[in-house]
């Protein structure tokens, strides 16, 4: 009889699927195919999961956490044939331990709890997770403005195996003391929490947990030339663009410099601007490579913004076909660059490369056109 990796009981509800697989397989001898077949997917996904957490065996907090399930998993049947046998009333001095290692390493509400305590503090700058073999906790340490580090939050050793096994938490540097950081995965874990929290709270307004994972809140000052600045709390994550000014290239700067960014920026300005008043639906298809090629109709005061469509049209005409699809459907459209590959047949991930080669040529438009300055609006 096979087993049935979806049967209650068999392993804590917070551990991963492809940790249950990959125990089932290591520890059971389940074959991958009858595995694949339980799940409904291909043995070779089965594989890739079972060989993923294989390798991160060097690990020591997953290797500690899989090592305490399969002794957990092995030793339930074990336990539940000795207390339904003869002896099951004769006092067994080991029983202490078995219950140990029967015991989950945690629970979904000690796991809700300490993440949100911890997770916070490790999304600060300058902080990590530290842990030693012998060290029955690990603390969470804090680099000083003198250059040392301080003890800021502490940690029981088994919840740290589950984080690490959650993937919330990375080994940066092994050795006698182990150093981790947390991973984009433990970032939006922990958004998702947050958002559950002000739901059950009654807070108005509360994000959906899953779409508060993709966001990435912060404050932005509006200059007002007739007014005080304005702070506005805006997702820097909605923009193709703002999202790859972030990540590193391999000369470790970012990938979009600070003036590309600016001038993404600038044209999405100019399209929102542009499709301001009555005729909100303005007709951008003319600057698509798989769109039509007819012009614009007549204009008139009610046309919205003249200037600024003229800005969009003239910046789009200069990058040409291509060019401008992506600067067009990443910066105004905010079409996600895995959506753009495909529209326009192009190779994965070379979208991002298109995208600052398009920009390069944008800001040299702006320079060219404008000395790098934008015009006044009004």
């Amino acid at each position: 009889m096979t087993a049935d990796i979806r049967r209650p009981g068999q392993f804590p509800c917070w551990v991963p699927a492809a940790v249950g697989l990959y125990l089932l397989h290591t520890e059971e001898g389940v074959p991958l195919r009858t595995l694949a077949r339980q799940v409904g997917c291909h043995p070779s996904t089965v594989l890739r999961q079972v060989r993923r957490f294989e390798n991160r065996r060097d690990d020591p907090l997953i290797d500690e956490a899989l090592s305490r399930l399969g002794r957990a998993r092995t030793a339930a049947p074990a336990a539940a044939a000795s207390d339904s046998g003869p002896s099951a009333t004769t006092p067994n001095k080991d029983t202490p331990d078995m219950m140990a290692r029967l015991r989950p390493l945690t629970d979904e509400d000690r796991i809700q709890r300490e993440a949100l305590r911890i997770l916070r503090r490790l999304c600060e700058s300058g902080t990590l997770l530290a842990i030693a073999p012998e060290m029955p906790r690990a603390v969470i340490l804090k680099e000083t403005a003198d250059g040392g580090t301080a003890r800021i939050a502490v940690l029981d050793r088994e919840v740290a195996q589950v984080f690490a096994l959650k993937d919330w938490i990375v080994c940066r540097r092994a050795g006698r003391v182990a150093t981790y950081g947390i991973t984009p995965a433990g970032r939006a874990a922990l958004k998702r929490m947050l958002a559950e929290q002000a739901d059950h709270t009654g807070l108005a307004e509360a994000p959906a947990p899953f779409a508060a994972q993709h966001r990435e809140m912060a404050e932005r000052t509006l200059h007002h030339a007739d007014g005080p600045d304005e702070r506005l709390r805006v997702n820097v994550a909605e923009s193709p663009a703002a999202m790859l000014s972030r990540r590193k290239g391999a000369d470790g700067k970012p990938f979009l410099s600070a003036d590309l960014l600016a001038a993404a920026e600038r044209l999405r300005e100019d399209f929102e601007l542009a499709q301001i008043g009555p005729r909100v639906a303005q007709n951008w298809d003319r600057f698509l490579t798989a769109g039509g090629r007819g012009g614009f109709s007549g204009r008139g005061p009610a046309d919205g913004p003249r200037d600024a469509r003229e800005r969009v049209a003239a910046a789009l005409r200069d990058l040409g076909p291509g060019l401008g699809d992506v600067a067009l459907r990443c910066c105004c459209f905010l079409e996600g660059l895995e959506a753009t590959e495909r529209r326009m047949g192009w190779s994965a991930r070379s979208g991002k490369i298109v995208l600052r080669i398009a920009l390069v040529r944008l800001r040299r438009h702006y320079d060219e056109t404008a000395g790098g300055r934008g015009p006044m609006i009004g």
